[in-house]
């Protein structure tokens, strides 16, 4: 089984994705955009579709942004190193845990002063996700599309939820996916992504890690790590990409499914490009912020097509694939499918974008049950018409 799931992955790469993010010079029309990329589940960074807003030449500006949202408190996100929503060691739990950034409301002006300056024992990032665009930043909304119109409509939908995200180099984002095509427009700085197919899902030897919660004291300036209450656990990617220096080969021998696999898709979108990241692709994210010491761009998440594909992708995940390059590697790291759903959009830490996902993450699971049934049921006439034909 093993070699039939890594042919795959060099499979689909010689027959669509190839080896490198497609760009388009100018917005596809929506048939375009439908038949060549969201219907092939394949990404594209696209030029010159957000030429016309405003916020191009007045974000980067912070007394701009300090002065449209003055009176304006964000829910800003703090960590000591700038991994949120990642993999960290607790001091009391011998494995690693999924850690969530403390959280606080904040003033506007003095978010971006923290972001532009960092001090030396704390990350901040804006970073909201629950549809915090229109919900915490509506004095912005003249400055940019309240929807990207060649996408909504190939995509037969407005956007579920559109996200502001304003951060420095510090901060990143681990391996990930999302249920939902997003539209990833950058105004200032660049994002840099690392991309995998849902393919390639084994190679991220998705694991359940128990879930934590960052809390900061301003009076001391310390961070406490604290295990969530009751026990929780998230299913996240083992993978670091990007290990620290020296600890790349001992990464390669724990995850070699990863490592010795056919390499990420790189690709940086700049300032006035947009990417489309196709729904239930992996993806790690970093940044550089531009002269004004931010990164900042705007995301449009749209709900995505349980469709045939996610039938496949669904059926690809049940399958058990154990590293035949590391016949030691644990089982727990390959077949996790026994003992979480993981088709299922694992529900962030943050309560608020939890009760968001809720009634969708049910609908998912929902789903799951019957295609996996729908695919059980193919499987069992197929056998039966075999035995049946052999039998004449």
């Amino acid at each position: 089984m093993e070699g039939k799931v890594e042919s795959l992955w060099e499979e689909v790469r010689e027959l669509s994705l190839g080896t490198t993010v497609d760009r388009l010079h100018s917005p596809p029309t929506p048939l375009q955009f439908l038949r060549d990329f969201v219907s092939q589940n394949k990404p594209c960074v696209i030029s010159n579709a957000i030429s016309h807003w405003p916020a191009l030449s007045l974000w980067p500006t912070p007394s701009y942004l300090s002065a449209a949202l003055s009176s304006s408190t964000v829910s800003l996100h703090l960590t000591p190193d700038g991994h949120a929503d990642a993999l960290v060691p607790h001091p009391s739990h011998p494995s690693l845990c999924f850690a969530s950034a403390h959280v606080q409301p904040t003033p506007f002006p003095q978010a971006l002063d923290l972001i532009r300056r960092p001090p030396n024992h704390l990350v901040a990032y804006l970073q909201q996700q629950n549809d915090c665009f229109r919900t915490e930043y509506g004095e912005l909304a003249s400055d940019c599309d309240g929807h990207i119109p060649w996408a909504s409509e190939a995509l037969g939908c407005l956007p579920e939820a559109v996200n502001l995200w304003i951060g420095n180099h510090l901060s990143q984002t681990s391996f990930h996916k999302d249920h939902y095509e997003n539209l990833y427009a950058v105004v200032s700085g660049e994002k840099h992504f690392l991309l995998l197919p849902p393919t390639d899902v084994h190679r991220m030897y998705i694991k359940q890690y128990p879930a934590a919660q960052y809390s900061y004291s301003q009076e001391k300036g310390e961070f406490r790590l604290e295990l969530e209450e009751p026990e929780r656990y998230v299913p996240w990617s083992s993978v670091d990409p990007c290990p620290a220096t020296g600890n790349l080969k001992q990464e390669s021998l724990k995850f070699p499914l990863y490592f010795n696999g056919p390499k990420p898709f790189e690709v940086t979108v700049k300032a006035g490009e947009v990417l489309y990241l196709p729904s239930m692709w992996f993806h790690h994210v970093s940044q550089s912020p531009g002269d004004d010491g931010c990164t900042i761009a705007v995301n449009y998440w749209y709900d995505m097509q349980f469709d045939i594909k996610y039938a496949y992708f669904n059926f690809l995940q049940s399958l058990p694939c154990r590293s035949i390059d590391d016949p030691t590697t644990p089982e727990s790291a390959c077949n996790e499918h026994e003992k979480i759903p993981t088709t299922i959009m694992p529900l962030p830490a943050r309560p608020q974008y939890r009760n968001c996902h809720l009634e969708r993450t049910a609908v998912c699971y929902l789903k799951m049950v019957a295609t996996l049934e729908i695919l059980g049921n193919i499987f069992e006439s197929g056998v039966e018409s075999l035995m049946s034909y052999g039998g004449r």
